[in-house]
């Protein structure tokens, strides 16, 4: 065994582990299935323009620890997330605040949005909501849930509202100011000069091999570490043997445009059940672009079939049932350790996944030391 720690995945969380557990003195080696590092995460140059290839990321945390460590890898720019939804051609800010509510009622104070959110709420009789049209029609009236949540959330979940679970619309700001930012952290922002750049620096002085699949070799790359960090789907490790979990893929149509601006905007979701597509990406605008030329991405989303690239957990009561067969699996592995989105079937916003990778380095290193 050549290495302390085979890591399966230079994602951020393959990458933040590998590089704690290098700093700490220990040999590591970091493979990748595809031909690049940063997972999906990573950026490309196209026209001068950083382009999200699997599309946008922005980075936003109100964890000190976790910005001053993103910060030690790269300098992030003051991109403040304010997307915005396209319903057949009436536009409507995002998060929901009082440009939503004057857009969509014509009201114009708090008051007035709040007393018509409460008669919608009270006319749909929901006490306690049981899944995410329950939750979405009480967090902001049917209006605006019929309008701008259900067709987009059913476009990208594949499933009907009534079928999937109140939480996934929970964390969804809803605000009764004129306050444009998506989120509510204290931090936030782009790595200037893209993903990739930021994952290569994490990654310094650490041997990375891309092209590799773990699967495959699986016997021969155990072989080579007395600990393996694996951060791939963990029903694949197990070849599926409860059955396979459901994630959501996305399909991407990217295209460079010969104009300056193409829609004014970073993102722009398409809320109606009618438009194939979910959103809209211009990817120039993440990093205030000047270029003479922009690069749009068109997002659809789909089941991930097999040779689809798995994105999203569909964390349903069903699946959230079989993922914990596979956990008891999973922590019965003698030699391995699951991390990640897809190696822990969880739904992890970036900084989670730093927190997740640095907080299992952390454990590792304190174990060795007793």
């Amino acid at each position: 065994m050549n290495y302390d720690y085979l890591v399966v995945g230079a994602g951020l969380f393959g990458a933040a582990f590998a590089r704690q557990m290098t700093d700490a003195g220990k040999k590591v080696l970091v493979i990748e299935k595809r031909d690049h590092i940063a997972g999906n995460v990573y950026t490309e140059e196209i026209e001068g323009i950083q382009v999200h290839r699997y599309g946008a990321h922005i980075f936003h945390t109100s964890d000190q620890e976790i910005w001053d460590y993103v910060n030690r890898f790269a300098d992030f720019n003051r991109y403040t997330n304010s997307p915005v939804a396209n319903y057949h051609g009436n536009l409507y800010s995002l998060p929901f605040n009082m440009y939503t509510f004057n857009r969509m009622w014509g009201v114009t104070t708090p008051q007035e949005a709040e007393t018509i959110i409460s008669h919608q709420r009270q006319a749909a009789g929901i006490t306690q909501p049981r899944n995410l049209e329950e939750q979405a029609i009480s967090l902001v009236g049917t209006d605006i849930y019929e309008k701008l949540i259900k067709g987009y959330t059913e476009k990208q979940w594949g499933r009907p509202c009534t079928e999937l679970p109140a939480f996934i619309i929970r964390r969804l700001p809803v605000r009764f100011t004129f306050d444009n930012n998506y989120f509510n952290d204290r931090y936030q922002g782009i790595p200037m000069g893209g993903y990739t750049q930021m994952v290569a620096n994490m990654l310094e002085g650490i041997e990375v091999r891309l092209e590799e699949d773990y699967l495959r070799n699986k016997q021969m790359w155990d072989e080579t570490a007395r600990k393996v960090i694996y951060t791939g789907p963990v029903d694949a490790y197990f070849h599926n043997c409860y059955g396979p979990l459901s994630y959501r893929s996305i399909r991407f149509e990217t295209e460079v445009l010969d104009t300056p601006n193409f829609q004014g905007n970073a993102v722009i979701n398409y809320t109606d059940r009618e438009t194939p597509y979910t959103r809209i990406i211009e990817h120039k605008w993440f990093e205030f672009g000047t270029q003479p030329k922009t690069v749009i991405s068109r997002e659809y989303s789909l089941e991930a079939c097999p040779g689809a690239e798995p994105y999203y957990p569909v964390n349903d009561e069903t699946n959230n049932t079989l993922y914990q067969k596979y956990r008891e699996l999973a922590l019965n592995e003698p030699k391995t350790l699951f991390g990640g989105r897809l190696g822990e079937y969880r739904y992890y916003d970036m900084d989670k996944v730093l927190y997740s990778a640095l907080e299992l380095a952390k454990k590792e290193i304190s174990t060795e030391d007793i």
